[in-house]
């Protein structure tokens, strides 16, 4: 039997706790449910806590941290909660930055914890020692590194806060091993104060009756609506002002589903490879609204040539964007939700637009997105619409970069918000597999479907892993061109089809591949056979790879050259009268 003073020891010890130990609390204080990770010597404190904890939320072992952070930014577009990565130090960290970037770019909640080596060998260039708070800083909204047990709860805290408040971001927790090794008895308070992080949430009411005004005047009113319209969970309130005033809708690449694309006042998507019908209401409205995208090259075209005639209003949560690229008469600094509302509750008097409805109806009745059918291989734009038709439009799409991902952009009709997972301001190659596996955990319920490239694809195949350990039952469809199809297509407009290094005529077999992974794999190559195999595919239940061979030469039109103005796309055709 234990002594009095035994039980009180037996007591202290318990409370004893490391560093690792209050990381894991930390993240369960806030109620994170999946984590991506991938053990190594800095973070194996952390990890030895979490088996102790007997595994407080799920963790996914990706095969490259590159997966990790793909994964993540894939959870984060779909569920709107921060993606969760733990990576250790040196490499472990450094293959995490172009998924960070990526996240900072497309302004995705992701909160990465990076292990580092312990803080009295810091700057000696120790095994596994990576600068991670210098190579993150331009790429992070912010990050930190943990120098003092006590200030971990609250750093944490902090960093859930600023990556999933105001403008989403990545944020960076840099953990030496020491630091998680450490033993304290003592509770730390997860409190915090940020004075001077006050994101602006509601907008002006000055300037929402500037843009009220405006709108009551113009004769060749427009929205432009962004990812920032997903983030604010402002689509319904979107679909309603545009309603409202009868107002015609374009979207940014990250901008669609944020408006109903099969919705009559709906352009499609506008830019590079927008719609004939989104480019020329651009170009010659009078009033643009934009309401939550960040006005990128790819969009604007020749900046000189951007809606010139119109008198521009910005929504944005994010005022440094406000002015940045176009010249803005009306900017309005808030959430988009916020300021949706202020307009919806105000009756604004406009002018007869029916001349300027009926034009852009026309437009996009007459020149829509087009394409020939194929004798040979598969037509690719229409493999991408026998999927709409067998998904009913429902499922979650994740795309790779490159022709695929503009083909699924523009034939690929997204009705909802949070369908729609792809790399928009970085372009990144291997996005699109890890991204779906993200996808699919955060939404388990849901069909996943990601279109991949040929080049693409074999950036994160590995993960295909993921995918059969824990039975993920996505669906892998790679538009097989066997070629970087996007880098031929400019090297056959621009270089005098000089295909250096573009062309992959050497593929694996990509069945043997996945059925190497325990996945099941489907081949086609003839259009007449597509209907039968696809109802194979998504009757299948469980993780499918399908090889789709189509047309090797097919181009993305429309398309705006470098330099053009969006009115200058080439590509366009008209329907036969």
């Amino acid at each position: 039997m234990k002594t009095q003073t035994e039980m009180k020891t037996s007591k202290a010890e318990r409370t004893l706790r490391t560093g690792a130990d209050l990381f894991i609390e930390s993240l369960v204080d806030q109620e994170v449910g999946t984590v991506f990770g991938y053990p190594g010597g800095a973070v194996l404190p952390i990890y030895d806590a979490l088996y102790r904890a007997k595994n407080p939320f799920q963790h996914i072992l990706c095969r490259h941290e590159q997966g990790l952070i793909h994964a993540a930014e894939g959870y984060a577009r779909v569920t709107g909660k921060p993606g969760v990565v733990i990576a250790t130090s040196g490499p472990g960290a450094t293959n995490l930055v172009t998924g960070i970037t990526d996240a900072m770019m497309d302004s995705l909640p992701v909160v990465v914890f990076t292990g580092q080596v312990a803080t009295g060998v810091i700057g000696t260039d120790a095994f596994q020692e990576a600068d991670v708070i210098g190579l993150t800083t331009p790429i992070t909204k912010h990050n930190y590194q943990v120098t003092d047990l006590k200030d971990m709860p609250r750093i944490i805290n902090e960093a859930f806060h600023i990556a999933s408040t105001g403008r989403p971001g990545p944020v960076v927790v840099d953990i030496p091993k020491n630091i998680a090794s450490e033993i304290s008895g003592e509770a730390y308070s997860s409190d915090f104060e940020l004075p001077g992080y006050q994101p602006t949430i509601k907008p002006n009411p000055l300037q929402l009756r500037r843009l009220a005004e405006a709108l009551s005047k113009a004769e060749k009113p427009i929205l432009l609506a962004g990812a920032g319209v997903h983030f604010a969970d402002a689509s319904e309130d979107l679909l309603a002002f545009a309603e409202k005033y009868q107002l015609p809708v374009t979207t940014t690449l990250l901008g669609l589903g944020s408006f109903p694309g099969e919705h009559e006042q709906s352009l499609g998507m506008a830019g590079m490879h927008g719609s004939y019908s989104a480019n020329m209401a651009l170009y010659e409205s009078d009033l643009l609204i934009n309401i939550g995208a960040r006005f990128d090259d790819r969009l604007t075209g020749a900046i000189q040539h951007f809606a010139p005639d119109a008198e521009v209003a910005h929504i944005d949560i994010d005022p440094a964007e406000i002015g940045k690229n176009i010249k803005t008469k009306i900017p309005v600094v808030g959430d988009a939700k916020e300021a949706l509302n202020g307009l919806l509750a105000r009756d604004i008097e406009c002018e007869d637009c029916s001349d300027w409805i009926e034009k852009v109806s026309r437009n996009k009745k007459d020149s829509p997105f087009w394409f020939e059918r194929s004798d040979d291989l598969i037509s690719p734009q229409w493999l991408i619409e026998e999927l709409y038709k067998v998904t009913g439009g429902q499922a979650i799409i994740t795309t790779d970069v490159g022709q695929h991902q503009m083909w699924a952009a523009q034939f690929y009709q997204f009705n909802e918000p949070y369908k729609w997972v792809t790399s928009g301001g970085l372009g990144t190659m291997g996005f699109g597999l890890p991204s779906s596996i993200g996808a699919q955990i955060g939404r388990p319920e849901e069909t996943v479907v990601s279109i991949v490239g040929d080049g693409g694809f074999q950036m994160t195949m590995q993960e295909m892993a993921v995918i059969k350990q824990y039975n993920l039952p996505i669906k892998v469809i790679i538009v097989n061109n066997e070629a970087l199809g996007m880098v031929r297509q400019w090297q056959e407009d621009f270089y005098e089809e000089r295909y250096s290094s573009s062309l992959m005529t050497e593929n694996p077999d990509f069945i043997k591949l996945a059925e190497g992974f325990g996945v099941k794999g489907i081949s086609v190559s003839k259009e007449t056979d597509v209907p039968q195999v696809m109802k194979e595919v998504f009757d299948y239940d469980g993780p499918v790879l399908l090889d789709a061979r189509v047309q090797k030469l097919d181009k993305v039109f429309p398309m705006v050259a470098p330099g053009k103005g969006n009115h200058e796309m080439v590509g366009v055709k008209r329907c036969k009268e």
